[in-house]
Protein backbone atom coordinates (compact mmCIF):
# COMPACT_ATOMS: atom_id res chain seq x y z
CA UNK A 1 0.00 0.00 0.00
CA UNK A 2 1.29 3.74 -0.90
CA UNK A 3 2.22 5.05 2.40
CA UNK A 4 0.37 8.50 0.92
CA UNK A 5 -2.84 6.34 1.10
CA UNK A 6 -2.07 4.74 4.44
CA UNK A 7 -5.26 5.49 5.81
CA UNK A 8 -6.40 4.12 9.70
CA UNK A 9 -7.78 0.42 10.13
CA UNK A 10 -11.42 0.59 10.70
CA UNK A 11 -12.48 0.80 14.01
CA UNK A 12 -15.30 -1.64 14.06
CA UNK A 13 -13.60 -4.62 13.34
CA UNK A 14 -12.61 -5.94 16.71
CA UNK A 15 -14.67 -6.92 20.46
CA UNK A 16 -13.20 -7.48 23.29
CA UNK A 17 -14.17 -10.48 24.23
CA UNK A 18 -14.63 -12.74 21.22
CA UNK A 19 -16.42 -15.55 22.84
CA UNK A 20 -19.56 -13.60 23.92
CA UNK A 21 -20.22 -12.19 20.41
CA UNK A 22 -23.47 -13.45 18.60
CA UNK A 23 -22.06 -13.21 15.34
CA UNK A 24 -18.81 -13.84 13.79
CA UNK A 25 -15.58 -12.88 14.58
CA UNK A 26 -12.39 -13.01 12.51
CA UNK A 27 -9.02 -11.58 14.31
CA UNK A 28 -5.44 -12.08 12.77
CA UNK A 29 -6.30 -13.87 9.84
CA UNK A 30 -3.21 -14.45 7.52
CA UNK A 31 -2.81 -17.25 4.75
CA UNK A 32 -0.32 -17.81 2.12
CA UNK A 33 -0.22 -19.87 -1.09
CA UNK A 34 3.52 -20.51 -1.95
CA UNK A 35 5.12 -16.86 -1.88
CA UNK A 36 1.43 -14.97 -2.17
CA UNK A 37 -0.05 -13.78 1.32
CA UNK A 38 -3.81 -13.12 0.30
CA UNK A 39 -4.66 -12.38 3.81
CA UNK A 40 -2.16 -10.77 6.09
CA UNK A 41 -3.56 -10.11 9.99
CA UNK A 42 -6.83 -9.83 8.61
CA UNK A 43 -10.01 -8.48 11.08
CA UNK A 44 -13.95 -9.28 10.42
CA UNK A 45 -16.72 -8.35 12.45
CA UNK A 46 -20.11 -10.21 11.33
CA UNK A 47 -22.93 -8.96 13.59
CA UNK A 48 -26.14 -11.59 13.86
CA UNK A 49 -28.78 -10.71 11.29
CA UNK A 50 -26.93 -8.52 8.91
CA UNK A 51 -26.46 -8.38 5.31
CA UNK A 52 -22.85 -7.96 5.01
CA UNK A 53 -20.62 -6.97 1.36
CA UNK A 54 -16.92 -8.09 1.03
CA UNK A 55 -15.88 -6.17 -1.97
CA UNK A 56 -12.86 -5.94 -3.58
CA UNK A 57 -10.27 -6.57 -6.91
CA UNK A 58 -9.72 -9.96 -7.95
CA UNK A 59 -7.34 -12.32 -6.33
CA UNK A 60 -7.02 -10.15 -2.79
CA UNK A 61 -8.14 -13.16 -1.00
CA UNK A 62 -12.35 -12.39 -0.54
CA UNK A 63 -13.25 -16.14 -1.28
CA UNK A 64 -10.65 -17.39 0.69
CA UNK A 65 -12.10 -14.89 3.50
CA UNK A 66 -15.18 -16.76 2.85
CA UNK A 67 -14.11 -20.37 3.11
CA UNK A 68 -12.12 -19.45 6.19
CA UNK A 69 -15.58 -18.90 8.36
CA UNK A 70 -16.28 -22.52 8.28
CA UNK A 71 -12.94 -24.01 7.83
CA UNK A 72 -13.29 -25.57 4.34
CA UNK A 73 -9.74 -23.71 4.25
CA UNK A 74 -7.38 -23.36 6.96
CA UNK A 75 -5.49 -20.44 7.66
CA UNK A 76 -1.77 -20.23 8.72
CA UNK A 77 -2.32 -17.70 11.50
CA UNK A 78 -5.71 -16.09 13.41
CA UNK A 79 -8.79 -17.21 15.30
CA UNK A 80 -12.04 -17.67 14.11
CA UNK A 81 -15.41 -17.66 16.37
CA UNK A 82 -18.85 -18.62 15.10
CA UNK A 83 -21.07 -17.36 18.14
CA UNK A 84 -18.59 -17.42 21.11
CA UNK A 85 -17.51 -20.85 19.67
CA UNK A 86 -13.90 -20.93 18.29
CA UNK A 87 -13.42 -23.25 15.50
CA UNK A 88 -9.58 -23.27 14.73
CA UNK A 89 -9.07 -26.48 16.66
CA UNK A 90 -12.51 -28.10 16.67
CA UNK A 91 -12.51 -31.96 16.04
CA UNK A 92 -14.15 -33.23 12.84
CA UNK A 93 -17.71 -33.59 14.61
CA UNK A 94 -18.10 -30.17 16.56
CA UNK A 95 -17.48 -28.61 13.07
CA UNK A 96 -19.69 -30.55 11.02
CA UNK A 97 -22.06 -29.59 13.42
CA UNK A 98 -21.26 -26.51 13.06
CA UNK A 99 -21.33 -26.44 9.39
CA UNK A 100 -24.31 -27.10 8.79
CA UNK A 101 -26.04 -23.91 10.62
CA UNK A 102 -24.36 -22.17 6.64
CA UNK A 103 -25.16 -22.34 3.68
CA UNK A 104 -23.14 -22.14 1.33
CA UNK A 105 -23.81 -20.58 -2.37
CA UNK A 106 -20.35 -21.12 -4.52
CA UNK A 107 -19.44 -18.96 -7.40
CA UNK A 108 -20.31 -21.71 -10.51
CA UNK A 109 -23.23 -23.12 -8.13
CA UNK A 110 -21.03 -26.68 -7.65
CA UNK A 111 -24.19 -28.36 -8.97
CA UNK A 112 -23.06 -32.10 -9.62
CA UNK A 113 -23.64 -32.51 -13.33
CA UNK A 114 -24.70 -36.31 -12.88
CA UNK A 115 -27.49 -35.56 -10.51
CA UNK A 116 -31.19 -34.13 -11.19
CA UNK A 117 -31.49 -30.62 -9.87
CA UNK A 118 -33.91 -32.45 -6.57
CA UNK A 119 -30.70 -35.17 -6.31
CA UNK A 120 -28.25 -31.61 -5.95
CA UNK A 121 -30.67 -30.16 -3.39
CA UNK A 122 -31.34 -32.90 -1.34
CA UNK A 123 -27.88 -34.50 -0.98
CA UNK A 124 -27.39 -32.88 2.43
CA UNK A 125 -30.50 -33.75 3.34
CA UNK A 126 -29.87 -37.77 2.76
CA UNK A 127 -26.23 -37.36 4.28
CA UNK A 128 -27.07 -35.58 7.52
CA UNK A 129 -31.08 -36.61 8.20
CA UNK A 130 -33.41 -39.70 8.42
CA UNK A 131 -35.54 -38.71 6.32
CA UNK A 132 -37.76 -41.20 3.70
CA UNK A 133 -36.82 -39.80 0.25
CA UNK A 134 -40.09 -38.24 -0.38
CA UNK A 135 -39.86 -36.04 2.26
CA UNK A 136 -36.15 -34.92 1.34
CA UNK A 137 -38.03 -34.64 -2.11
CA UNK A 138 -40.72 -32.72 -1.40
CA UNK A 139 -38.31 -30.35 0.94
CA UNK A 140 -36.25 -29.48 -2.40
CA UNK A 141 -39.59 -29.08 -4.52
CA UNK A 142 -40.11 -26.38 -2.04
CA UNK A 143 -36.72 -24.75 -1.76
CA UNK A 144 -36.78 -24.28 -5.62
CA UNK A 145 -39.88 -22.69 -5.14
CA UNK A 146 -38.70 -20.28 -2.74
CA UNK A 147 -36.09 -19.08 -4.88
CA UNK A 148 -38.93 -18.69 -8.45
CA UNK A 149 -37.36 -22.21 -9.71
CA UNK A 150 -40.76 -24.74 -10.92
CA UNK A 151 -40.73 -27.69 -12.64
CA UNK A 152 -37.16 -28.75 -12.92
CA UNK A 153 -36.60 -31.11 -9.92
CA UNK A 154 -35.80 -33.75 -12.22
CA UNK A 155 -33.97 -31.91 -15.06
CA UNK A 156 -29.70 -32.05 -15.07
CA UNK A 157 -28.09 -28.71 -14.60
CA UNK A 158 -26.44 -29.31 -18.12
CA UNK A 159 -30.61 -28.26 -19.15
CA UNK A 160 -30.42 -24.68 -17.03
CA UNK A 161 -29.27 -21.42 -17.86
CA UNK A 162 -26.80 -19.46 -15.84
CA UNK A 163 -28.88 -17.79 -13.72
CA UNK A 164 -31.49 -20.83 -12.91
CA UNK A 165 -27.94 -22.64 -12.07
CA UNK A 166 -27.59 -19.89 -9.44
CA UNK A 167 -31.03 -20.18 -8.15
CA UNK A 168 -30.70 -24.08 -7.88
CA UNK A 169 -27.64 -23.41 -5.89
CA UNK A 170 -29.34 -21.12 -3.50
CA UNK A 171 -31.92 -23.66 -3.40
CA UNK A 172 -29.42 -25.87 -2.17
CA UNK A 173 -27.79 -23.24 0.45
CA UNK A 174 -31.09 -23.00 2.12
CA UNK A 175 -31.87 -26.76 2.21
CA UNK A 176 -30.95 -27.09 5.86
CA UNK A 177 -32.73 -23.85 6.96
CA UNK A 178 -28.89 -21.99 7.81
CA UNK A 179 -28.38 -19.33 10.19
CA UNK A 180 -25.54 -18.19 7.85
CA UNK A 181 -25.29 -18.30 4.16
CA UNK A 182 -22.15 -17.31 2.26
CA UNK A 183 -22.72 -16.22 -0.94
CA UNK A 184 -19.58 -16.10 -3.04
CA UNK A 185 -20.02 -13.83 -6.40
CA UNK A 186 -23.42 -14.59 -7.00
CA UNK A 187 -23.93 -12.53 -9.81
CA UNK A 188 -21.01 -13.01 -11.93
CA UNK A 189 -21.96 -13.64 -15.29
CA UNK A 190 -25.21 -13.06 -15.20
CA UNK A 191 -27.25 -10.65 -16.90
CA UNK A 192 -28.12 -7.46 -14.78
CA UNK A 193 -31.96 -8.47 -15.06
CA UNK A 194 -30.77 -11.88 -14.04
CA UNK A 195 -28.13 -10.30 -11.10
CA UNK A 196 -31.14 -8.37 -9.66
CA UNK A 197 -33.62 -11.29 -9.38
CA UNK A 198 -30.58 -12.89 -7.34
CA UNK A 199 -30.49 -9.74 -5.35
CA UNK A 200 -33.66 -10.20 -4.73
CA UNK A 201 -33.59 -13.17 -3.28
CA UNK A 202 -30.49 -12.54 -0.46
CA UNK A 203 -33.09 -9.75 0.29
CA UNK A 204 -35.70 -12.15 0.70
CA UNK A 205 -33.59 -14.61 2.88
CA UNK A 206 -32.50 -11.91 5.58
CA UNK A 207 -36.67 -11.28 5.81
CA UNK A 208 -38.20 -13.57 5.32
CA UNK A 209 -35.59 -16.52 6.78
CA UNK A 210 -33.71 -14.31 9.23
CA UNK A 211 -30.86 -15.68 7.75
CA UNK A 212 -26.83 -13.65 8.71
CA UNK A 213 -25.12 -13.44 4.71
CA UNK A 214 -21.80 -12.47 3.90
CA UNK A 215 -21.59 -11.79 0.22
CA UNK A 216 -18.65 -11.54 -1.38
CA UNK A 217 -18.60 -9.41 -5.09
CA UNK A 218 -17.07 -7.12 -7.15
CA UNK A 219 -20.40 -6.16 -8.37
CA UNK A 220 -21.06 -2.55 -7.13
CA UNK A 221 -25.11 -2.05 -7.68
CA UNK A 222 -25.56 -5.31 -6.13
CA UNK A 223 -23.25 -4.26 -3.05
CA UNK A 224 -25.42 -1.52 -2.96
CA UNK A 225 -29.09 -2.91 -3.18
CA UNK A 226 -28.23 -5.50 -0.34
CA UNK A 227 -25.47 -4.40 2.17
CA UNK A 228 -26.37 -3.09 5.35
CA UNK A 229 -22.39 -2.94 5.52
CA UNK A 230 -19.84 -3.02 3.17
CA UNK A 231 -16.26 -3.84 4.10
CA UNK A 232 -13.53 -3.54 1.45
CA UNK A 233 -10.74 -6.01 1.24
CA UNK A 234 -7.43 -5.03 0.47
CA UNK A 235 -3.89 -6.05 0.95
CA UNK A 236 -5.07 -8.31 3.00
CA UNK A 237 -6.41 -6.65 5.01
CA UNK A 238 -9.96 -4.83 5.63
CA UNK A 239 -8.95 -1.34 5.25
CA UNK A 240 -12.92 0.07 4.87
CA UNK A 241 -15.58 -0.79 6.90
CA UNK A 242 -19.14 1.57 6.36
CA UNK A 243 -22.73 1.59 5.63
CA UNK A 244 -23.89 1.99 1.97
CA UNK A 245 -24.44 5.79 2.96
CA UNK A 246 -20.93 5.91 4.12
CA UNK A 247 -19.61 3.82 1.23
CA UNK A 248 -21.16 6.22 -1.36
CA UNK A 249 -19.66 9.42 0.45
CA UNK A 250 -16.51 8.24 1.62
CA UNK A 251 -12.95 9.95 0.39
CA UNK A 252 -11.04 6.79 1.16
CA UNK A 253 -9.22 6.72 -2.18
CA UNK A 254 -9.30 2.95 -2.66
CA UNK A 255 -12.70 2.47 -2.07
CA UNK A 256 -13.56 5.82 -4.63
CA UNK A 257 -11.35 4.52 -6.73
CA UNK A 258 -12.57 1.20 -6.70
CA UNK A 259 -17.02 1.97 -6.87
CA UNK A 260 -16.12 4.31 -9.46
CA UNK A 261 -14.06 1.60 -11.72
CA UNK A 262 -10.63 3.83 -12.28
CA UNK A 263 -7.86 3.12 -13.39
CA UNK A 264 -6.55 5.98 -11.60
CA UNK A 265 -5.95 5.51 -7.84
CA UNK A 266 -3.38 3.85 -5.45
CA UNK A 267 -4.79 0.13 -6.17
CA UNK A 268 -2.69 -1.10 -9.03
CA UNK A 269 -4.15 -1.90 -12.22
CA UNK A 270 -1.95 -4.76 -13.18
Amino acid sequence: MDTHFNYPEPRDLRVNDPSAHEGIVLQGLSKSFGTKKVLDQCDLLINKGETLVVIGRSGEGKSVLLKSIVRLLDVDEGRVWVEGAEINEMSLRPLMQLRRKFGFLFQGAALFDSMTICKNIGLMLEEHTDWPPEKIRERACACLTMVGLHQVEDKLPSALSGGMKKRAGLARAIVMDPEYILYDEPTTGLDPITSDAINDLIIKGKQELGVTSIVVTHDMPSAFKIADRIAMLNGGKIVFTGTVDEVRSTDHPMVRQFIEGSSQGPLETF
